[in-house]
């Protein structure tokens, strides 16, 4: 199949890479001009423009965008909708809000285009494992891009799936990376317990390698996290603040709107904005409470603390 893909980042330059191994034609285009280069030295096909990249592709018209959720989804789709023509199909294949992306999908039926929203994981390993893929919109448009589904998917038969309508997909990923952040939150203080017990002098990297095999807790994140602790289990270099891509905040948000407890993901999210807090006033706070009703000392700060 040919497709256009808008949005030649870490995530979409290499997913038009996977493409273009399993015989598909891939036309990219990206603000950045370099970007489009670096993918036609590796076999694709460039734009300098979205209205270029609409001109090269046959009807009906394939255009999957990977750039950043919010804004930047509605400034595109208003510069590419008035392009195209009935029954092409549109994709984001971002991070983008659920109830977005069915808003945008009524507003590209109204113009008789398919607009598809799919969750897509595997980050930077997906060129090599294959990119796990949850499906939201009409299942005609769905199945007429089984091909790309397939070739992207770490299997044509795994991996991926049409999981209900119109913004069903976007859904399923943001509660999928709300599991992310528990999973990943439940690793690092399982090992920041054994970093912090020194008796043992505890190898932390041969402790995952083991944990990689049999165990109850094997999975791709402890492969990773192994991989990472081969070249450094002190993490000196790893400054302790952790970024969330706003997708923990709406699992969680919807969590309480649907009445669901879900204490795993919104402490994991709260640890990752408590990680920012360099000023600490909170901490600073209980240790005032401490001193005023308790008579317990105060640390005062040294050089090292700042």
């Amino acid at each position: 199949m040919k497709i256009g893909m808008i949005g030649l980042g870490r995530m979409g330059f290499r997913m038009s890479l996977r493409l273009i191994r399993g015989g598909h034609t891939v036309v990219g285009y990206d603000p950045n001009p370099e970007a489009v280069e670096r993918l036609v030295q590796r076999g694709g096909q460039g734009a300098g423009s979205l209205e270029a990249l609409v001109e090269q592709l046959a009807l009906p018209r394939v255009i999957w965008m990977m750039i950043p959720a919010g804004d930047p989804v509605d400034q595109t789709l208003d510069r590419l909708v008035p392009l195209l023509n009935r029954g092409d199909i549109v994709i984001d294949g971002g991070n983008s809000f659920y109830k977005e992306s069915m808003r945008r999908a009524e507003r590209l039926k109204e113009a008789s285009l398919y607009y598809l929203d799919v969750g897509t994981s595997g980050g930077v390993w997906g060129l090599e494992e294959g990119y796990s893929m949850m499906i939201g919109g009409d299942a005609e448009a769905v199945g007429y891009l089984r091909p790309i589904f397939e070739t992207l998917a770490p299997a044509p038969d795994r991996g991926w799936g049409h999981v209900g309508p119109s913004g069903s997909g976007h859904f399923v990923k943001m509660v999928h990376n709300g599991i992310e952040y528990g999973m990943m939150q439940a690793l690092a203080e399982g090992f920041s317990v054994m970093h912090h017990q020194k008796e043992f002098g505890l190898d932390l990297h041969q402790i995952a390698e083991i944990w990689r095999y049999g165990s109850v807790v094997r999975s791709w994140l402890l492969d990773l996290l192994a991989d990472g602790l081969s070249k450094d289990t002190q993490l000196v270099d790893i400054a302790p603040y952790v970024e969330d891509s706003g997708e923990g905040r709406w699992t969680v948000k919807e969590a309480i709107d649907l009445n669901v407890a879900a204490p795993v993901m919104t402490l994991a999210l709260l640890q990752r904005i408590r990680s920012r807090d360099e000023e600490g006033y909170a901490e600073r706070i209980l240790a005032l409470l401490r001193n005023q009703f308790g008579g317990h000392a105060l640390r005062e700060v040294t050089e090292n603390d700042d």
